[in-house]
């Protein structure tokens, strides 16, 4: 039933609004005021790259997202809905926002297979035998499908973050949220990771991804934003951002990052 109702959702999706609007948001830590007035709206079929240096706010606008972090004030919408506080509809929601983190966050206890299979078994009603064949079917497109039996310890880190994206898409989310997918990982895992997430692009997937690999952002993006203490200070294509930035934290940005 749920399974359905998500399909008719996504089928009724979209021109009027974004898939993703941010209005107003703000967060703090305790004193420490990590949102200040975030902006941003994402279509459906739009690869936003975030970029910025460590402690702008990045993973936090990111997280806020499906309400991982709560926010103080503002507005944040899915597909034209409100993200709820709580209960129910949040965890219905959220099945609709895929995400993917530095670390894998896969369950250690249980085989790959049923990593990908446990929430659209628990959440989406499926049957095992559904859930295991779409589990497989993600496997395949993120080129992991020989090693469903095995466990998480057994496999590279490369391996076990491809995992998590196909465990992410399994529940067929509307949007895809990644959080820095490669930092933990070892230089050689890197390109692995970043070629799915080029694919998943190309497919026409709605992504959100917070990371430093700007090689990607350069390929695969959209629109590239670029945050600072808090706010957003660019926004646009990644031949302005990079080519063109317009601010001098972008500027001063870019270019430690490109000339290492």
């Amino acid at each position: 039933m749920a399974a359905s109702a998500a399909t008719q959702s996504s089928a009724v999706a979209q021109p009027g609004h974004p898939l993703v609007e941010m209005a107003h948001v703000e967060k703090h830590f305790g004193s420490l005021h990590v949102l200040k007035d975030i902006n941003l709206s994402v279509d459906k079929g739009e690869v936003l790259v975030v970029v910025g240096p460590s402690g702008s706010g990045k993973s936090t606008m990111c997280r806020t997202i499906n309400r991982l972090e709560g926010i103080d004030s503002g507005v944040i919408r899915i597909d034209g809905k409100e993200l709820p506080q709580e209960g129910k509809d949040l965890a219905m929601l959220r099945a609709e926002v895929g995400m993917v983190f530095q670390s894998f966050n896969l369950f250690a206890n249980k085989t790959i297979l049923d990593n990908v299979t446990l929430a659209p078994i628990k959440v989406r009603h499926m049957s095992k035998k559904d859930a295991e064949d779409l589990a497989m079917d993600m496997l395949t497109r993120v080129g992991v499908d020989s090693q469903a039996s095995k466990m998480p310890s057994q496999l590279s880190g490369g391996q076990q973050q491809r995992v998590a994206i196909a465990r992410a898409l399994a529940m067929k989310p509307k949007v895809m949220l990644f959080d820095e997918p490669t930092s933990a990982l070892d230089p050689e895992m890197v390109n692995e990771v970043l070629d799915v997430m080029i694919e998943l692009a190309g497919e026409g997937m709605t992504m959100i991804c917070v990371t430093h690999e700007m090689g990607f952002a350069r390929k695969a993006a959209d629109r590239v934003v670029f945050m600072a203490d808090g706010r957003i200070l660019e926004s646009g294509t990644p031949e302005e951002f990079f080519d063109h930035p317009k601010t001098t934290r972008a500027k001063d940005f870019l270019s430690k990052i490109l000339t290492h």
